[in-house]
């Protein structure tokens, strides 16, 4: 089992940030997540690498790991390095924002082939726009999505985005977890800790 408190205490330190914010999903936020600052620490990739195989451990595990490029692919390697320590090995994959423009000219990167089942990896979900691109890149290659998988969730949409689409979605983390309550609730923003 992975330690789920020094995850939550290293994205309290390092990642999470109070003031104003615009974020990618273009909305305003008086908080912000740079899960950068702890996918890319040795200690913060050990643990999401741990506790994400643990939650998928909880169904079937899939042949592949990925995400839209840059933000989850040092959340892929993670996982794949684990795996491999776990003798368990998860292949990875990269979606590319835009084609290579030589080569393969492709969006997807990596040892998978069409039918592989895959989970969607993410380090934050706001309303889950950059997951669904990837998932659309890799369904056109023709990748089974079974899962998108994230970091943290702040609980603005993207989960019922995904809902719509059929596919399950789960986190390490609510932004609960971190006593902040979401826009749409009754409560203030507060840091915990």
């Amino acid at each position: 089992m992975y330690d789920r408190e020094a995850l939550r205490q290293l994205i309290l330190k390092r990642a999470l940030r109070f003031g104003q914010f615009t974020l990618a999903s273009g909305k305003t936020s008086s908080y912000y997540l740079d899960g950068k600052q702890v996918t890319l620490d040795p200690d913060g990739a050990r643990l999401i690498g741990e506790g994400l195989l643990e939650l998928f451990a909880s169904t079937e595990m899939p042949d592949a790991v990925g995400g839209m490029s840059i933000g989850a692919d040092p959340i892929t390697s993670a996982v794949i390095t684990i795996s491999a320590v776990h003798r368990s090995p998860i292949r990875g994959f990269l979606v590319r924002k835009q084609p290579k423009g030589h080569g393969t000219n492709q969006y997807i990167e990596g040892p998978v082939d069409p039918g592989d089942r895959v989970v969607i990896v993410e380090d934050v979900v706001t309303t889950g726009g950059s997951s669904l691109d990837a998932m659309e890149r890799a369904e056109a290659f023709g990748l089974k999505i079974v899962r998108v998988a994230a970091i943290v969730d702040r609980l603005e949409g993207g989960g019922a985005a995904f809902a719509r689409r059929g596919i399950p979605f789960s986190s390490l983390f609510t932004i609960r977890d971190f006593g902040i309550e979401p826009p749409n609730s009754s409560r203030e923003p507060t840091a915990c800790d």
